[in-house]
């Protein structure tokens, strides 16, 4: 008779310990989709499962965590700023070169306040942990801008994409 009670408990301690784990995977999931909001979509549409997904925005946390990534001092800011302004008024005359700038400008700010500029798929991975909600921007800004190297980009194209480089420019700054 004691043989069964030690089943049944062992049985429940089996199912608490199960029920506990499938909680704390639910809710990890739920922090992760918290934070990186679209960005968490666009991981697990782009990996083989939802835990790869939710393993590969884990890892860009912690390789974002190893950065120091600071606010920019006042006159930094203000000096970035005033570049904004040219690239935006450069855009009239040369649309393909604002793009250029506006490309290059947002890689400055981004070494400025620390993040490693080691190429564009690394940097968007690293940006999307403090800026989720306008990394889409940027990648999409960007494959504008390299399209338009090669004149297969519209000018409603690169208009479009310096509206999205300057919404990731405003979350920088």
């Amino acid at each position: 008779m004691a043989t069964w009670i030690y089943v049944v408990i062992a049985i429940a301690v089996v199912l608490v310990i199960a029920l506990v784990a499938m909680w704390a995977r639910e809710r990890r999931t739920a922090d992760l989709r918290n934070r990186f909001g679209p960005e968490y979509d666009r991981a697990v549409e782009n990996s083989e499962d939802r835990r790869a997904a939710e393993a590969s925005l884990r890892e860009r946390e912690r390789k974002r965590a190893q950065f120091d990534v600071k606010p920019l001092p006042e006159a930094t800011r203000l000096r970035f700023a005033g570049e904004w302004r040219e690239v935006q008024e450069r855009f009239l005359d040369q649309p393909e070169q604002a793009a250029v700038d506006a490309d290059a400008l947002i890689t400055r700010v981004m070494a400025a306040q620390g993040y490693p500029m080691e190429d564009f798929d690394a940097q968007a991975e690293l940006v999307s942990v403090d800026h989720p909600g306008t990394v889409e921007n940027y990648r999409f800004a960007h494959a504008v801008q390299l399209r338009s190297q090669t004149q297969q980009a519209s000018t409603e194209d690169l208009r479009e994409a310096l509206l999205r480089y300057r919404s990731l420019f405003d979350e920088l700054l």
